[in-house]
């Protein structure tokens, strides 16, 4: 990245509340609301923002903004504080941090949520994305199976029942690989002395110890 001059950074810190400013505006006007609805909507959340408050905004007559208000002021205008942020789409360019040259929106976004997995400070984001997306797939899995369960009980025909339950094993192998995966990562989780979610209760026998845990279908036999 090109460097600039540190005369730059008060430039920089007004760019970013104007692009605020700016997405804010064009949000507010695509949902058909007035300032004064907007400062009702954020005031109905629990923090106020006055109208006042956004006009001046929206004016550029506001050199700071505090994340509570971008936090609120997006909820508001049904959108993520990222979208405000960095409005991919409707900017050409977006300059992250100062005294560096500007980047691409998207590569923008993806720093600020974490996706840009270069910064070792993201690994506790990535473990925990980990746990979300196999914790997705033993859901899917398990509704896959249940799916093809009921299809075998009411197959037309021995071969569509047969066909049915080999689908049905196959969804029940990948959910537990799914489950497997669940019971590294959480393992990983305690090893680093971070936050281990709360599992759903149908799901619970991740965490039991090996000689007491059952699968679902062991469960139900």
């Amino acid at each position: 990245m090109t460097q600039h001059d540190e005369d730059d950074v008060p430039e920089w810190s007004t760019q970013v509340v104007a692009t605020v400013a700016a997405e804010v505006r064009r949000r507010r006007k695509e949902m058909g609301m007035s300032a004064q609805d907007l400062a009702d909507a954020c005031a109905e959340i629990g923090h106020p923002v006055p109208r006042n408050v956004i006009a001046n905004m929206e004016a550029g007559r506001r050199s700071s903004l505090p994340l509570t208000d971008v936090m609120v002021l997006a909820q508001a205008l049904d959108t993520s504080p990222i979208c405000l942020i960095v409005p991919v789409g409707y900017i050409a360019k977006y300059q992250s941090i100062p005294l560096e040259s500007a980047d691409e929106p998207l590569d923008a976004l993806r720093w600020f949520t974490g996706e840009d997995s270069s910064s070792f400070g993201n690994w506790p984001l990535t473990i925990y994305r980990m746990h979300d997306t196999a914790l997705s797939s033993a859901y899917e899995a398990a509704r896959k199976v249940a799916l093809h369960r009921y299809q075998a009980s009411n197959a037309a025909t021995p071969q569509q029942r047969s066909e049915a339950l080999r689908s049905a094993e196959r969804f029940e192998q990948l959910a537990e690989g799914d489950h497997d995966t669940l019971r590294r990562v959480r393992a990983q989780m305690r090893s680093e002395n971070l936050h281990v979610p709360r599992l759903p209760p149908e799901l619970a026998f991740i965490d039991e110890p090996p000689q007491d845990r059952n699968t679902p279908q062991e469960n139900d036999a």
